[in-house]
């Protein structure tokens, strides 16, 4: 092999060896990017698994506040109810009882007062 074959040689080899070196970055390049993008759709798969998971959540505490709201609802309304009858407001209109009670009250109390006035 004569110098100038020994250094074509030397030439090509060096070729080959910028090329491997050359495609080994590429493929690190390309690797990490598959990684990249692995991770990424793993990420997104869990924030909307995250995200179904705070729905179901929240629909069943909306659930049991609606449930709770309408049970404190019914039970106030009991209550007024037993209020209601108690006072005797139930069977006629509320506000021609209100009015036949306020007249009692009225003449009870100027009755009260002629008799304050006799002493």
């Amino acid at each position: 092999m004569t110098t100038k074959d020994t250094i074509k040689s030397k030439i090509n080899d060096a070729e080959e060896m910028a090329r491997k070196i050359w495609l080994a970055g590429l493929g690190a390049y390309g690797k990490s990017v598959d990684e990249a993008q692995g991770r990424y759709d793993k990420l997104s798969e869990e924030a909307n698994k995250m995200f179904d998971e705070l729905v179901s959540k929240g629909e069943t505490l909306e659930g049991d506040a609606r449930s709770k709201f309408k049970s404190t609802t019914n039970d106030v309304e009991h209550r007024v109810a037993d209020v209601r009858k108690k006072l005797g407001l139930d069977a006629e209109p509320a506000d021609q009882r209100i009015d036949e009670l306020s007249a009692k009250i009225d003449a009870l109390t100027e009755a009260v007062a002629k008799l304050a006035a006799n002493k």
